[in-house]
């Protein structure tokens, strides 16, 4: 009976974390706006690379971004404020768009690096929860999930919020490839990956059948 019970409560708990995430994406998406549409056309405009940043678990979602980025036609690279802190920033040039994201908007490293941005002239999204933190004041574009993405239903980590932040990475990437007319058949420039099988298979298919 009690192996039952933990089954049951396992389930309940993953149901509950699912759409507390579900939620966070939903209010996510209702929140985008003119700030979004910047955004997309800030990095459509960009002559060098995006810039994604950050540190800890927002640092895997801005490597995440990064990769979602480049794998649509967008030169990105990742940034992690850590290090860049120590001295990692020999990546950066003018022209860059840096994206930076932080849940709190209040991380010492990603603060420290803003006056770095600044005497390049790079223009900072900035992914948060926090309107009014920090980062959120320095940075040129601020796109904010939704308040109600904060945690998970325990309180030990920022679950809705990281897929959320992922949610609006994803968004912008796909953004930016439409405003560009980045069509499927640039995948082809993706041999060795999935989505690069996917079309070599296709075209292959296609020839066949010609």
């Amino acid at each position: 009976m009690t192996f039952d019970r933990d089954r049951e409560r396992h389930i309940m708990m993953g149901r509950q974390v699912i759409r507390n995430e579900a939620r966070a994406l939903e209010e996510a998406a209702n929140n985008l706006g003119h700030d979004f549409v910047e955004a997309v056309e800030l990095i459509a405009r960009c002559e060098g690379q995006v810039v994604a940043c950050g540190i800890g678990k927002s640092g895997h979602v801005a490597a995440k971004i990064a990769m979602m980025l480049a794998s649509t036609g967008t030169p990105a690279t990742f940034l992690h404020a850590g290090e860049a802190v120590h001295g990692d920033l020999g990546g950066v040039r003018k022209k860059d768009v840096v994206i930076a994201v932080s849940h709190s908007g209040e991380n010492p490293e990603m603060i420290a690096l803003m006056p770095v941005f600044k005497r390049f002239e790079l223009p900072v999204i900035t992914i948060t929860d926090n309107v009014k933190s920090t980062l959120s004041l320095v940075s040129n574009i601020v796109l904010v999930p939704g308040k109600t993405s904060a945690a998970d239903p325990i309180g030990l980590a920022p679950t809705a919020s990281s897929a959320a932040a992922m949610a609006i990475g994803d968004a912008i990437a796909l953004a930016v490839a439409q405003h560009r007319g980045y069509s499927v058949a640039d995948f082809q420039h993706h041999p060795g990956g999935a989505l690069g099988k996917l079309m070599e298979s296709v075209y292959g298919t296609v020839e066949d059948t010609e």
